[in-house]
Parts: C-alpha cells; sequence; structure tokens
C-alpha cells in the first residue's frame, strides 16, 4: 500500500512546535509524549535497518516506527498480530455487534475523568449485557463478549462508546449444551439499555461518593454531592444510546470489521486532505444522513485539529480492547475448548512459526519492490545515526515498518 500524501506527523512536524508553546502548561505528558513518538516515527531519530536485494541488488533504508498505540503509521502490525490470535479463537456461529454510547453531559465529565469513566463504560456495559444474557426470559446462557472503547467520532469529537462483538449463544449454567439465539435476534435493546443506564449511574454515584472524580472549570460545582445529585437526576429519565447493528455474514466478516476496529485511532491518515497555515482539510462522515451525501469534508484550524487528536490520548495504563464472561482472560482458553467440543468443531493443531536458523541473515517482510526478491538487511543503524549505505536506484526512499 502506497504511504499517504499527507500525514498526521507532518502536521506535527510542521506546527507541533509552535503548538506547544502555545499551549504550554495545558498539554499532559502523556500528550507530548504522543506528538514526540508520531514526529519520529519512521525517521532517523529511531535508527533502523538498510536492506538489499539478494537478486537486483535494489537497497532501501527501512526506519524504525515508534510503536505507540496512538500513532496513525503502527496499527497495522499490531492489529495483524491481535488479529492472528483471535481467529483461532472464532467460532463457527452467528455473531452480533453492540454499541453503548454515553449520554452528552457525562461525555463532557469523562474528558477530565478518562482512566474512571471510561472504565465504569466498559464495566457497566459488559455487566449489562452478561447479566441480561444470563436470564432466562432472555438467553439464559454464559456468553463471551470481546468489547472495543472509541472515544471519539468522525470529525474527531469526543463521543466515547464501546463497540461489543458478541457470538449468537452460549454456554448453558453447568456447561453441557450450547444455548443459540435466534439467528437475526440476540438481546432486546430497550432492556439492556435500560440496565446499562442504572448500572453506570450507580457506579458513577459510588465513584463520586469515594472522591474518585475530579471536576474543573465550568464542572468545578460537581464536586458537591448536592449539586451532583440534581446533575445525574434528569439522565435517569432519558433514553441511552445502545443499538444492535446487523448481525455478521460469518466468522470472517467479524475479523473483517476487527481488523477496522480495534487498533483505530482518531482519524487514520488516509482522510487528510491537505494541510497548510490555514488549516487542516479531512473527510469526515456524518452519520445522521443517509446514502452518499454523508460523506464530506472538513477544515478545522490547525491548533482545532491538534487540540481534537490529543484529546483522544488514553491514559497510560488503560485497556481500550478487553474480554469478559467466557472471553475473560483466565478462562478463555478452556471455555472456547468446551464450546468447540459442543460444537463440533474439528480441534487444528495451532501453527508456530519455524524458527530461523542461526546463520541465516535477517531479512525484510516485504520483498523487493522491483523483482519481489528477498531484502537482506546489510546495516543497522542506532537511533539519531545516519547508514553509511544508500539506496542505489533512482526509486524514492522506502520507508518499513520493521519493530
Amino acid at each position: 500500500m502506497s504511504r499517504p500524501a499527507l500525514e498526521v506527523a507532518d502536521i506535527f512536524r510542521d506546527y507541533g512546535a509552535a503548538w506547544r508553546r502555545a499551549n504550554a502548561g495545558h498539554v499532559s505528558l502523556d500528550q507530548l509524549k504522543v506528538m514526540s513518538a508520531i514526529e519520529r516515527c519512521r525517521t532517523a531519530a529511531l535508527g533502523g535497518h538498510v536492506a538489499r536485494c539478494k537478486t537486483c541488488a535494489h537497497t532501501v533504508i527501512a526506519y524504525n516506527s515508534c510503536r505507540n498505540r496512538h500513532c496513525p503509521k503502527c496499527q497495522g502490525a499490531a492489529a495483524k498480530k491481535w488479529l492472528g490470535e483471535r481467529a483461532a479463537e472464532l467460532l463457527p456461529v452467528g455473531y452480533f455487534h453492540l454499541v453503548f454510547t454515553l449520554p452528552s453531559p457525562i461525555a463532557d465529565i469523562a474528558y477530565q475523568n478518562k482512566t474512571v469513566i471510561y472504565d465504569l463504560l466498559f464495566k457497566a456495559a459488559a455487566d449489562a449485557t452478561l447479566t441480561i444474557a444470563a436470564d432466562p426470559k432472555h438467553l439464559g446462557a454464559r456468553i463471551g463478549i470481546t468489547a472495543v472503547l472509541h472515544s471519539w467520532g468522525s470529525a474527531m469529537t469526543h463521543h466515547p462508546h464501546v463497540h461489543m462483538i458478541v457470538p449468537g449463544g452460549g454456554l448453558c449454567d453447568r456447561g453441557e449444551r450450547w444455548i443459540a439465539c435466534r439467528p437475526t435476534f440476540f438481546l432486546s435493546v430497550r432492556v439492556l439499555s435500560r440496565l446499562f443506564r442504572r448500572l453506570f449511574l450507580q457506579m458513577l454515584a459510588a465513584a463520586h461518593e469515594a472522591n474518585r472524580l475530579k471536576f474543573f472549570g465550568d464542572h468545578a460545582a460537581l464536586a458537591d454531592r448536592a449539586v451532583f445529585a440534581a446533575f445525574l437526576a434528569p439522565l435517569r429519565k432519558v433514553e441511552w444510546v445502545v443499538y444492535a447493528k446487523k448481525p455478521f455474514g460469518g466468522p470472517q466478516a467479524v475479523l473483517a470489521y476487527l481488523s477496522r476496529y480495534t487498533h483505530r485511532v482518531a482519524i487514520s491518515n488516509r482522510r487528510l486532505i491537505s494541510a497548510d497555515e490555514t488549516g487542516v482539510t479531512f473527510r469526515w462522515k456524518d452519520y445522521r444522513i443517509e446514502g452518499h451525501a454523508r460523506y464530506k469534508t472538513m477544515t478545522l484550524t490547525i491548533h482545532e485539529f491538534i487540540r481534537r487528536f490529543l484529546m483522544h490520548v488514553l491514559p497510560k495504563g488503560l485497556h481500550r480492547i478487553r474480554h469478559y464472561g467466557l472471553f475473560a482472560n483466565g478462562n478463555r482458553a478452556a471455555y472456547i475448548a468446551k464450546t468447540r467440543q459442543l460444537l463440533a468443531v474439528p480441534v487444528t493443531e495451532p501453527k508456530t512459526a519455524a524458527a530461523p536458523e542461526p546463520d541465516q541473515p535477517r531479512t525484510l517482510p516485504k520483498p523487493c519492490p522491483c523483482c519481489g526478491g528477498r531484502m537482506i538487511i546489510i546495516e543497522t543503524f542506532a537511533r539519531g545515526c545516519e547508514p553509511k549505505h544508500r539506496p542505489t536506484h533512482r526509486r524514492p526512499l522506502i520507508r518499513i515498518d520493521t519493530s
């Protein structure tokens, strides 16, 4: 895949220093680290390798990537590895896609309390789904959940929500048989929404009682217990947005979806159109409109574009992909094996990569762009150093993720 003409890294390199000076004292250390990582990604600042084709001697410089989870360029390799692990766990059943969204008033305070409220969003959504699924009036089964946090809308505004991928069924209470749901219906969205609302507000009130929430600026008054209770009161009466999308066409469709959603960042490089002193123009999708008219372009000032991108930097240690129920990390392997047995799925031995021979030269994962031959690494250079070898053909310098 060709390199986009414009990248977030280009915008940060050209305008990041001025933005940091203008916002000194208002940018977190985590956000500064993300900016630095993206600016240095796949440049000489991180070192790299020089590789030469064994067949035609074509030479390329392959710079190392930053591997930051917020970098638009570094998610492909991480997603590929993660998907390889998930592919072995897919079941031959229908899968459903649920989305749990926080109302705007809570999304506003979530920005100041990301660690606490994002965690509550995960827990309330998972608890509601597991509880309703276990109820004999609905499904009466123990289910597995893979949940992914997104904090953005298409225009990079703050819009925290959780995507859930759920198999269409689960194990009975004793784990002796598989209970399947209807082909096109999983659980009642209305019932899920009501329980999700109640659980989340209970957890949020408990977090406030324990002084785990912080409030600044226009929300400073919410630190008072009575004011916060009045703030929550109307939210107990409005409908919270929980919806179920059409079921996936099969396990492979689930993988295709996960490859797009699990390691996504606020905006991909391929959505960028142009950037200069007047602003950044990019493509976005207006979900309120149906059809082709929903695809639009938007221009933001440099200041606003960088601000919106950085508002989605997650706190250190916060996991944005989580597993619940049968897929919880401690029990996942055993439950999946049991489910495969009940569904009469043939057991396949996991594929293990062959260990390289000790005397074999290191190679790049991608073949030669000229002849398709093996690219042998002939030099490794450290961070901040320039390679001794240079490309021998009059081809554009190729940057390859080798980390």
